[in-house]
């Protein structure tokens, strides 16, 4: 940890600025009335792509993908627990050290459907697309009851929906092993939804070892099988051209289906995931096992695209003919199908991309240098100060030293030049709210995270102690996150391999 030499000797022992081998330095050119010009609020490009790095785990239908779209976006305005800056440790204070910021707290994402209830802490909601594949299923099944059960009449309509909620509930299952797997290994766990094609987990964070992410994809297919059996158990049990008998039957169908077709070898699918933690083990980088993994469910696609049409009209041949609505039916399923698999291998590549370049992003290295005023302090002597000490932060600090806000770019750019001497910087302040004390060390993901958690478009960074280190801009951040993604592969010589 660099000490930060200040024009005019210390300033109640804070340190403002940035330090490195080579020095302090500011991030950018010091403030002016040029410099500091009128700009729009930041874009959140980079931290709207933070909903693409979640990892869905999914249980797919009879006929349904196993992952889902990228994590929809929430609101943010969880309230943290508290853990702002402590007393100073200025030249007539004891030097104490101060309590680290806590990581902001975000509410459950709104938006994900019908909440149905919370196991293991963890919100499960029911999207409106399910009534669609609901009312499918049922007109499905209750024309299979037609021909095996034909004395049921309308009643079969009434057990067909009854086979659709607990073949869902069956689904439901599959991303309760996910979730608990996921929990156990400490990942959180954003929400379970299920919908049109099946179910999401939507795991915030990436498995930490190969052999993790193997286990966490592994478990859903285990519990669809082990339905499987259930079902198959209870079926020896009744009736086989009975109600419980069919609805037993048709279960454990669904559930080995639910399970060959997420043990297929490519991503999205839990199989794919599998691959991808086998190849990440055997090469010790996780992107050649993406990279593979999401070729081979894109080659998938391309296979259920061509392949199910044509199984299903071989062997409509072998029983006298297949319709022409029938064949229509399955070329749309099929195309849907290959479709929802393209896009999820695609995206799960992005994803591994994306986290590729995130560790560059850096809040030491991002952060401005900074300079602490009095609440006071005129407008024009604290750009005068800024500029003397090469820095483009203005931290409002109490009599203590210690920070209370943080003068908005924008806010300055709005005062014209004549009006500076007569305008207090702490008119022009935005009060540090919980999250936006930033702890120096976050990088990547985690920096992403919190700046998403607490929305602003100037952050205050600290060191572990509660010092203050510098100025974080949302504008900064937004730029380097940019510029990390339009690097080829080939210039990011730097980065973990992987």
């Amino acid at each position: 940890m660099h000490e930060v030499p200040r024009p005019g000797g210390r300033q109640r022992g804070r340190r403002c600025g940035r330090a490195g081998s080579h020095g302090v330095r500011p991030y950018g050119p010091p403030l002016t009335a040029d410099t500091y010009h009128r700009r729009q609020t930041p874009s959140r490009r980079m931290i709207a792509n933070l909903k693409m790095i979640r990892q869905p785990r999914g249980a797919a239908g009879p006929e349904g993908s196993s992952r889902g779209e990228p994590v929809a976006d929430e609101d943010n305005d969880g309230k943290p627990p508290a853990g702002g800056s402590g007393e100073g440790s200025g030249p007539d204070e004891p030097n104490r050290r101060r309590p680290v910021p806590r990581k902001p707290v975000r509410p459950n994402p709104p938006g994900g459907g019908i909440l149905m209830g919370r196991p293991f802490g963890v919100p499960v909601y029911v999207a409106p697309s399910w009534f669609l594949v609901a009312i499918l299923i049922t007109w499905v099944f209750g024309g299979q009851l037609d021909r095996v059960l034909p004395h049921l009449g309308v009643v079969r309509y009434l057990i067909a929906l009854f086979f659709a909620v607990a073949f869902y509930a069956s689904v439901l299952v599959h991303e309760l092993a996910h979730t608990v797997a996921a929990l156990r290994f400490k990942l959180p766990v954003r929400r379970i939804q299920l919908q049109f094609f099946g179910g999401v987990s939507e795991i915030e964070k990436e498995s930490e070892t190969p052999g993790r992410e193997f286990v966490l994809a592994f478990v859903g297919p285990l519990l669809s099988l082990a339905l499987a059996g259930v079902f198959y158990g209870a079926m020896r049990a009744v009736e086989p051209r009975s109600v419980p008998g069919v609805l037993l039957a048709g279960l454990m169908v669904s559930n080995l289906l639910v399970a060959a077709f997420n043990l297929l070898p490519g991503l999205p699918l839990d199989g794919g995931r599998m691959l991808r933690a086998v190849i990440w083990k055997i090469t010790g980088k996780p992107m050649t096992g993406t990279v593979a993994a999401a070729w081979i469910g894109r080659a998938l696609a391309v296979t259920v695209l061509i392949g199910l049409p044509l199984a299903t009209h071989a062997g409509g041949l072998a029983r006298d003919g297949v319709s022409g609505t029938d064949s229509l039916t399955d070329a749309l399923l099929a195309a849907i199908l290959a479709a929802i698999i393209w896009t999820g291998a695609g995206n799960s590549l992005r994803m591994a991309r994306l986290r590729e370049r995130l560790p560059g992003l850096r809040a030491r290295t991002l952060t401005r240098r900074a300079v602490p005023v009095e609440t006071d302090t005129p407008l024009s002597e604290a750009l005068r100060r800024a500029n003397a000490a090469g820095a483009r932060g203005l931290v409002v600090v109490d009599g203590k030293g210690d920070p209370l806000s943080l003068v908005r770019e924008a806010a300055i750019a709005s005062v014209p030049e004549h009006r500076r001497p007569w305008v207090a910087v702490s008119t022009l302040a935005q009060d540090l709210k919980e999250g936006m004390r930033v702890p120096a060390e976050l990088a990547g993901e985690d920096l992403l995270e919190w700046l998403r958690a607490t929305p602003a478009t100037e952050y205050l960074v600290v060191e572990d102690t509660g010092e203050i280190y510098g100025v974080l801009s949302t504008a900064d951040v937004e730029r380097a996150f940019v510029e990390a993604m339009a690097k080829r592969p080939d210039q990011d010589g730097s980065r973990p391999g992987g």
